[in-house]
């Protein structure tokens, strides 16, 4: 077929459809909303999930977390008014650990001690952890700029010292710096010597997992919280009196490296239950399992995206294929008069395949760019609309959009829309080729 003939045939076809500007805009808003809804519903699969992993790979994907967890036991003692009870981690597990685990990387351990904080007039309840100073690399902290973290000197000397979390460091020194300062934990003074960045788990997935607000936490040396606090936490209150003994609260064991997590965290598992039967009052976490299960549910969550999204797709190409058999009707007599001036039925297929492909390709690029303008839009627009005055208790905590726009959703969804109206095209396009020349000229 010469290039000029099929140049025609093109031009024809472009032609018919700006005959017709509404019904062409009409036919292809299926193929538009299609495109739409899947580059959209990717880009929120894909934003949740670099959310979860960013928020389980900030654990540490070579940490294993054993944490004293209070068993069933012991709530129910809590209904008396006056109890004791002693669970979770001893001294004796890491020392187990530290015996067993000679290839790991590190064992850390944290030991909760007070929590009543108070700065001059001010008072607060954070939580106030033991520690040594390999934690700040093994939890991934980072230092802001003034100060310094825990040293070996400080555990020699039980040294009064704490490093405060962000949000502490916002609620009691916002118009100073809080180097140097001295704040009260229970009746203790501990004299500030650094102050911890934002961790982004603060209010996310990643605090559900941890179980606190990581900004809140105070970190002092674990030898000056076993002499200064020791063991055995008091309280009193509503008449009720109770006392819990639990020697550490968290260890973080490193593997070497990520392949070694898995065998490693079972080792853990078999020598914390030789301590503790049923692991009752005790919880392993693993983030490098967390992390591989997000990604496989993340995985399933995006085709179902996919597939509900291209629904819509295919209900746009049913579209073209109805207004098309409509045209094939309503042109009977211009096919009739094509065929007896020579057009052949190739001619006749090519174009309405035109003029289908023209509508799914145009529809596809409006779908892209709608698609593309809705996710870059939603982050703004959701935290618009959580800020309003009667939109704000309804959500607890924070909620927050974050949206990735993904090369392959865009390319894809394009391909399968301009595929789709070239499928959906054929056989309107048949039919009109199928048509007897002579009863297409009588036709009215």
């Amino acid at each position: 077929m010469p290039v000029g003939f099929f140049l025609e045939i093109f031009r024809l076809g472009l032609r018919n459809l700006r005959l017709h500007k509404l019904r062409s805009t009409l036919t292809s808003l299926g193929i538009i909303l299609g495109v739409a809804a899947v580059i959209v519903v990717v880009a929120v699969g894909e934003g949740n999930k670099i959310g979860a992993l960013r928020e389980v790979s900030a654990l540490g994907a070579t940490n294993i977390i054993v944490r004293s967890s209070k068993p069933p036991e012991a709530a129910n003692a809590g209904q008396a008014r006056t109890f004791f009870v002693a669970y979770g981690l001893l001294r004796q597990d890491l020392r187990r650990l530290n015996s067993a685990m000679t290839d790991a990387s590190a064992v850390v351990p944290l030991k909760a001690v007070g929590s009543d904080v108070s700065y001059e007039n001010q008072r607060i309840t954070s939580q106030v952890y033991g520690t040594t100073p390999e934690l700040l690399e093994v939890a991934r902290l980072r230092l802001e700029p003034r100060g310094r973290y825990l040293s070996a000197e400080d555990l020699e000397s039980r040294a009064p010292v704490c490093v405060i979390g962000s949000e502490i460091a916002k609620q009691f020194f916002r118009f100073r710096d809080p180097i140097g300062a001295t704040i009260k934990v229970d009746n203790t003074v501990f004299r500030v010597i650094g102050v911890l960045e934002p961790i982004g788990l603060a209010g996310g997935r990643g605090s559900a997992l941890v179980g606190r607000d990581l900004n809140k936490d105070i970190h002092i040396p674990i030898t000056t919280a076993e002499g200064q606090f020791g063991d055995m936490v008091m309280r009193r209150q509503s008449g009720s009196f109770s006392g819990e003994q639990i020697e550490l609260s968290e260890l973080y064991v490193v593997a070497p490296e990520t392949d070694a997590v898995v065998p490693l965290a079972e080792r853990v598992r078999r020598v914390i239950e030789s301590g503790h039967p049923g692991l009752n009052d005790v919880q392993i976490v693993v983030p490098w399992e967390l992390l591989e299960n997000a990604k496989r549910q993340m995985m399933v969550w995006n085709v179902m995206l996919v597939v509900v999204a291209a629904i819509s797709l295919l209900v746009g190409g049913i579209g073209i294929m109805n207004i098309m058999l409509a045209s094939v009707t309503e042109r009977t007599r211009e096919i009739g008069i094509r065929r007896a001036l020579g057009a052949t039925r190739k001619h006749i297929v090519l174009q309405f395949l035109v003029e289908t492909g023209a509508l799914s390709t145009l529809g596809g690029v409006i779908g892209i760019l709608l698609g593309v303008g809705i996710s870059w839009g939603l982050q703004p627009l959701v935290g618009a609309l959580v800020r309003l005055p009667w939109l704000a208790g309804a959500f607890e905590g924070r909620l927050t959009l974050e949206p990735a726009v993904t090369t392959w959703s865009i390319l894809v969804s394009f391909i399968v829309a301009a595929g789709v109206g070239l499928v959906f095209g054929i056989y309107p396009a048949v039919v009109a080729s199928r048509k007897d020349p002579i009863e297409a000229l009588r036709h009215d």
